[in-house]
């Protein structure tokens, strides 16, 4: 591959890094209203579907699947969206953008004792050490007083841990029992149409259901363009890693940690102190000792495509 085909592919890491990276602030702004988490996850995921669905049919893939891969998209419907966004709509509301992306880092290091667990991975003196440094990371955001801006954020850190716990079992799931015969788009879109059907009603109950209104403010459009972003970042993930290789594609997991804090400190005027850039630089390294050195299931920010446990 010639030195220009790989400068293309480091830009698109970039590109695809700082796209996941601004989708934590945007689910800030989302929830800066009061808006129910349920509610927002329905327009998410119909965004989601009706952009996916477009991407399938437009690149030649089938729509129609047999219902065992119904059956397959509906787990990850629930483990991949429904409850780990209840969980990150909620605890964004509570905690700061940029915080909430060092916790959503630590899917790979979650993922490895899953990994254990099912037999899907060997044990690793160095991830487990990557693991300790993850959990250190955390210990530095609730332990000393003045590390979060106000200290009773402390007791919403555990809210934050739901979404990186259920991606790390969901990449877990799929490494474990397949993907039904989908690729990641078909897999995606159906998870996005099924969790469509289910937050309706669950919506819609629960009083937390928004009726679109025009025009839109900074909410709506939030939502709108964090669903539009993460389906175009996601497209984009699988063709690196179609075209690169998981390893190199995975790397984008710091670019999304970082932007992330990057994107709020400019969107959302947050400032971190010393404990908050420890924990940080704790969670880089740990994500360092747990990348990966073959192909496996998640994306770093949750759906089907890469994580840290291979």
């Amino acid at each position: 591959m010639s030195r220009r085909e790989w400068a293309g592919l480091f830009a698109a890491l970039v590109v695809i890094g700082a796209g996941w990276g601004l989708t934590g602030p945007l689910s800030k702004i989302a929830v800066s209203t009061g808006y129910g988490p349920l509610g927002l996850i329905f327009w998410q995921l119909v965004i989601s579907a009706a952009v996916l669905g477009a991407l399938c049919l437009a690149t030649g893939r089938a729509l129609r699947v047999r219902r065992g891969a119904l059956a397959w998209a509906l787990v990850i419907a629930l483990t991949g969206t429904l409850v780990p966004n209840s969980a990150s709509y909620a605890a964004y509301a509570q905690l700061p953008a940029g915080v909430m992306s060092i916790l959503l880092s630590l899917v790979p290091m979650m993922a490895f004792p899953i990994a254990l667990a099912l037999g899907v991975d060997r044990f690793s003196h160095q991830r487990l050490l990557g693991l300790a440094l993850g959990l250190a990371a955390v210990w530095l955001l609730v332990g000393p007083d003045a590390s979060l801006p106000d200290p009773g954020m402390a007791l919403f850190i555990p809210l934050g841990l739901i979404a990186p716990l259920c991606y790390a079992f969901e990449g877990n799931m799929v490494a474990r029992w397949g993907t039904a015969g989908l690729d990641p788009l078909q897999l995606l879109f159906w998870a996005s149409a099924l969790g469509t059907v289910l937050a309706l009603p669950l919506a819609v109950l629960s009083g937390q259901w928004i009726a679109p209104r025009w025009p839109l403010g900074a909410p709506e459009w939030a939502l709108v363009a964090s669903s539009l972003i993460h389906a175009a970042v996601y497209t984009g993930y699988v063709w690196l890693v179609g075209r690169a290789g998981s390893v190199f594609a995975v790397q984008v997991s710091y670019l999304v940690t970082g932007f992330g804090m990057i994107w709020a400190m400019w969107i959302l005027g947050e400032r971190y102190s010393p404990f908050i850039w420890a924990a940080l630089a704790l969670m880089l390294l740990g994500l360092f000792l747990v990348q990966p050195r073959r192909s496996g299931p998640l994306a770093p920010g949750g759906g089907i495509g890469e994580t840290g446990t291979r």
